[in-house]
């Protein structure tokens, strides 16, 4: 069994991790290309709430430099991850609050007590990633333990809906947890009482900023957790450099105007397409997952718009952490993880109750599919007593 080692809200949390300077970075690296001005609206065939994805759907997501390959017209498996004989998987679509079409996969125990209503769990995936990946994994093997699970493509990425595709929103990542959670609370084997989330990587940061505004969701657990705005802002550095701010801006502002004015739009690439030998660790650590086998996904594509980067630069997940008390909060990171620093800032910020929960071995993306290292047991206990009936 791995060691783990876990720290509570009244220790101190250790910080024996050297500190990364600021880098221009989007996730690890980001590199400016261009890529073909996205014309196409990635449509969901209409399904009523609670009801499978019909198997001859298809959703249309037009190609940004890397190809994102359409959805499948069928519900053959195409996850990353072995498919589990113990539950139940089902396509699902639902609509958020700003009319956006989410596609889905509903997981659901197989030995699941159909007589009361179980708890659920929202699952989120990394910033630029995919359902397929980390978060239908995450999803797959908490239905395993007990739970009622919903892993969706945030909107304007993988199989989801808005126009065009691969734009950063934080108004709508934030919102399509909310989303899931109405949908998952139209399920007549969920207790909509009883409903949590795990964020991985970005996701974590947008799942705290929906936790923050909706009580509905009665707890939450972030791993390997970024807050994508912060990094847009600062990297991995501690303190803000305004005029390096203020300088990216402008940028952006230039490529805004440049595709007013008839530009391809330009695009952030988050995981290098080849690694050199100038390359960095963090680089080599998202290339060996999103780019070679073990990760590897047609739509997950990690091309987010530059404009995008202004409103993100914008939002503020940590802000507001108090509001979600005294909903409880468990934070896990790697001992080894670069992201590390997000992980002990909102531990920080955040009220009671609160965890900080460590891995020992463990990098930022050892906790995306290394089963041996996340902590199932972890989060199967938090889950089980903070939506307890």
């Amino acid at each position: 069994m791995i060691e783990m080692n876990s720290q509570h809200s009244n220790s101190k949390t250790k910080n024996s991790l050297p500190r990364v300077g600021r880098r221009e970075f989007v996730l690890a690296s980001a590199g400016l290309i261009s890529a073909p001005l996205l014309s196409g609206v990635a449509q969901a065939q209409t399904v009523q709430p609670d009801q499978p994805m019909p198997t001859n759907s298809a959703v249309d997501t037009n190609t940004p430099t890397r190809a994102a390959a359409p959805a499948a017209n069928s519900l053959a498996w195409d996850k990353t991850f072995p498919q589990s004989d113990r539950v139940e998987h089902q396509k699902v679509s639902f609509y958020n609050r700003l009319g956006i079409a989410l596609i889905a996969d509903l997981y659901v125990p197989k030995n699941l007590d159909r007589s009361r209503r179980q708890p659920a769990l929202v699952v989120g995936h990394p910033f630029g990633g995919v359902k397929e990946q980390t978060s239908g994994l995450y999803a797959q093997t908490m239905a395993e333990r007990g739970f009622i699970t919903l892993a969706q493509d945030a909107s304007y990425n993988g199989e989801s809906g808005g126009q065009p595709h691969f734009i950063a929103s934080p108004e709508a990542f934030v919102e399509d947890f909310s989303a899931a959670v109405d949908f998952l609370g139209r399920n007549p084997l969920v207790d909509r009482d009883r409903i949590g989330v795990i964020g991985v990587c970005g996701s974590g940061g947008f799942g705290l900023a929906a936790a923050e505004i909706d009580p509905r969701i009665r707890a939450i657990a972030t791993v390997s957790m970024y807050d994508i705005a912060q990094a847009q802002r600062q990297g991995l550095a501690e303190s803000l450099d305004k005029a390096a701010l203020k300088q990216s801006l402008e940028k952006i502002a230039a490529q805004r105007w440049a595709e007013v004015d008839g530009a391809e739009r330009a695009m952030n690439i988050g995981t290098p397409e080849a690694i050199t030998a100038s390359s960095s660790a963090i680089d080599q650590e998202f290339y060996d997952y999103y780019r070679m086998p073990r990760g590897q996904h047609p739509r997950s594509t990690t091309a987010m718009s530059v404009t995008s980067s202004a409103p993100l630069m914008q939002a503020w997940s940590f802000e507001h952490l108090n509001w979600i008390s005294p909903r409880p909060v468990l934070f896990i990171t790697g001992d080894q993880a670069h992201s590390r620093i997000f992980s002990e800032q909102a531990f920080t910020k955040a009220s009671e109750p609160k965890e900080l929960y460590i891995v020992p071995g463990a990098g930022h993306v050892d906790l995306y599919d290394q089963v041996n290292l996340i902590p199932w047991d972890k989060l199967q206990s938090f889950f089980t007593s903070y939506l307890s009936a």
